[in-house]
Parts: structure tokens; sequence; C-alpha cells
């Protein structure tokens, strides 16, 4: 299942500590007030572990990048909830229908091969009522930012940053996965230090409604 991105997975563990001067306030809203058992969907290098409130009784923590997992394994050893770190893909998840409260999606929508899939897999695996917890970097809001980013998909951007995808629409992609989007936040680089094209962000809560 493994995805190998090893020159990339080497840069994002290395710049991802100094971003996280800016991104990791929003880690911990991120996940403030989870519970029960969690899904985080491309855990990467483990950023995230940190900042899970001890309600949390499990998380499953999926990574396909050998290299990243590795990393991720370690920091779930020292994390204060217990914490398993799998390798998967978010087209194809670990879990069984409806068995988590919560799923974390972050700074990974922007890579997976197909948005409405992964997110279609998250839908499954929460429980009627769960909640997706999303910190997502998305298109911009100016045209001439939007047309930069399309064009910067289509040729070197996903090559250069391990498949991300700088111009979706993630808002849309969730709310079309059958999800209800709770609370939205647009972020931008002020914010979060995060650089064009990687801006802006959204921070929020989508629910599985809990009656289909």
């Amino acid at each position: 299942m493994s995805h190998r991105h090893p020159l990339f997975a080497r840069y994002y563990a290395r710049t991802s500590q100094v971003l996280e001067r800016g991104v990791g306030a929003y880690r911990a809203k991120l996940l403030n007030g989870l519970s029960g058992r969690v899904i985080e969907v491309g855990a990467g290098n483990g950023l995230n572990f940190a900042h899970y409130p001890d309600m949390v009784t499990e998380v499953i923590a999926v990574e396909p990048e050998p290299h990243l997992r590795s990393i991720a394994e370690t920091s779930a050893r020292q994390a204060t909830v217990p914490i398993t770190v799998v390798d998967g893909l978010a087209d194809h998840l670990p879990a069984a229908d409806g068995s988590c409260d919560a799923a974390v999606a972050s700074l990974v929508l922007c890579s997976v091969p197909d948005e409405d899939t992964a997110l279609a897999e998250i839908h499954r695996v929460l429980r009627p009522g769960g909640e997706l917890r999303f910190f997502e970097h998305v298109r911009a809001a100016t045209s001439g930012r939007r047309r930069l980013q399309k064009a910067l998909d289509s040729t070197v951007w996903p090559w250069f940053a391990g498949g991300c995808h700088c111009g979706r629409d993630t808002r849309a992609a969730i709310e079309r996965a059958g999800f209800v989007i709770d609370r939205i936040d647009r972020l931008t680089t002020e914010d979060t230090q995060i650089p064009f094209p990687a801006t802006p962000q959204i921070l929020g809560t989508a629910l599985r409604p809990p009656v289909e």
C-alpha cells in the first residue's frame, strides 16, 4: 500500500517543523474537544499527535509514506493518548463501517488521488453523527491566483510536492460527500505562515448526518 515519495518526505519532515510556529496553534484548535475513537487520514510525521485531548481513547493514524510513517511511529510513542500508526490509503481506510467517532484530515486532501473517493471512505468509517475535523489548503479567492494554482497543478506542483494539488475546492468536496459543515474558518498566510500557492486554508468541523 505504501506510496513512496522519498525526497519530498524528507523535505516535508524538515520544513513542517519550521512551519509549526504558525500552524501549531491551529492543530490544537482542530483537535480541541475530540473524544472516543479517532481515525487520522494521512498522519504524515505525526505533528497532530501532541494535540489530541485526553478524552480520545484511541487514534488510528493512517500514513502510506514509509519515511513519514517511521517518524510518526516515534511521535506516537511520546503521545499522551493511545495512537497506532498503520500503513494505508485514504481511498481504502483500514476501519469498519461506522466504527469511528471522529476523523481528522489535516493537510492531506490536497494529495489524495481523488478527493471524492477519500471523503466517501471517511464518511463510511464514521458513525452517524460523527465528526470530520479538517484543516486543508484550498483554491485561492482571486481569479489570478486561481489561474496560477491551476497551471501549477497541471504541471510541476504535484511532482514537486508529493502529489499535492494546491487549487482544490475542498469545501465543496466535503459537502458533496454528504457531510454537513458545522463550522468553518478561512485562514491566510498571515495566520498560518504557510505561503502561496498552499494558501488560503480552511479549518472546521463537518458532521455525518445522524439519520440517513
